[in-house]
């Protein structure tokens, strides 16, 4: 039976929880969609992952405002996906000067942004209502470990004082994409991974490096956070409960990729990789928020890289739906 394509036919609007875990730290969930984070300071605010659109935008500035009114300076992009970054105009609007992301960030950006942009907009309509607002891509102004437009050079990490407390910026290794970005306050033990780290919601890695993630998760539980914003899914909170999203994540990329590569010694194609796959991950994940968009471009990507392509192939509409159509019983 064919699918609806991607999340098409997922329409209802989702609760959202704004949830302090800290002096400084808040967690903007909703219900297994995407994640941001929130730490305020005495003068100034970062958000990490700033929405899908400025709608959205308005909506987080609004509980930011209800709790704070220090100006929001700095805007973090954990990563390039377009339904994590294109909310940016508003905060700029609010005042934000500052939007960080890593070289290998900002190299997505020129090398697949709008690709991306209108890939993600088909995937997710409910998460792209009032879409004709986004002025276009979003650009950092700070770029970690390489040139900036406006900026120099800066660092492979960076520091920033919020007044009060300080976040800090660095690339804790390939994952998600090539330029996963986190944001860690040592002080309060909180860790901000954006979709390094999920739990219970589906693992997007379209874009990833899976035999590289396993180990940026280890450089992360190394840490010992005591509360995590990830991508997707609830905030959690205690060392434990880390842990747990940690292991979530990492048993989802390393399921998949050894599906992956069990298909590809075998010379399955696509359609068959992603029959063997599910026998291995549905009775796991199959339940869980975005399971169904997610893995018919997971495994699209586990079987490339098993057959030995390291660099993700650009997703573009057209390449979505013929992939998702070639999948379907």
């Amino acid at each position: 039976m064919s699918k609806a394509f991607a999340s098409q036919a997922d329409l209802a609007d989702k609760k959202i929880t704004f949830e302090q875990l800290s002096p400084h730290c808040w967690a903007y969930t909703a219900e297994g969609d995407p994640n941001s984070g929130v730490i305020i300071g005495d003068r100034f605010v970062m958000v990490s992952d700033c929405t899908a659109t400025p709608a959205m935008a308005r909506d987080l500035i609004a509980r930011i405002r209800a709790v704070s009114d220090k100006p929001i300076k700095y805007v973090l992009l954990t990563h390039y996906h377009a339904v994590r970054v294109l909310g940016a105009s508003a905060f700029v609007a609010e005042g934000a000067t500052e939007v960080i992301a890593s070289q290998g960030t900002f190299e997505l950006i020129a090398e697949r942004g709008k690709e991306d942009m209108q890939s993600e907009m088909d995937r997710f309509p409910r998460l792209f209502r009032g879409a004709e607002e986004i002025p276009g891509l979003t650009w950092p102004t700070l770029v970690i470990g390489g040139g900036t437009p406006n900026k120099g050079e800066m660092p492979g990490r960076l520091t920033v004082d919020l007044g009060g407390v300080r976040v800090q910026i660095w690339s804790p290794g390939n994952g998600h994409t090539r330029g996963d970005t986190i944001a860690w306050v040592e002080e309060e033990k909180v860790l901000f991974s954006g979709d390094l780290v999920e739990y219970n919601a589906g693992v997007y890695t379209g874009d990833a490096h899976l035999q590289e993630w396993p180990a940026t998760l280890q450089a992360l539980r190394a840490l010992r956070a005591e509360a995590i914003v990830p991508g997707r899914g609830e905030a959690m909170q205690g060392n434990a409960a880390v842990n747990q999203a940690l292991d979530y994540t990492q048993r989802w990329v390393e399921t998949l990729f050894r599906c992956a590569r069990e298909a590809a010694a075998k010379d399955m194609d696509l359609k068959a990789a992603m029959e063997h796959t599910r026998k291995s991950m549905d009775p796991i994940f199959g339940e869980v928020f975005i399971y169904e968009h997610c893995l018919p471009f997971d495994v699209s990507r586990a079987y490339d890289e098993a057959r030995g392509i390291k660099v993700p192939r650009v997703w573009t509409a057209e390449r979505d739906k013929e992939m998702w159509a070639s999948l379907q019983v």
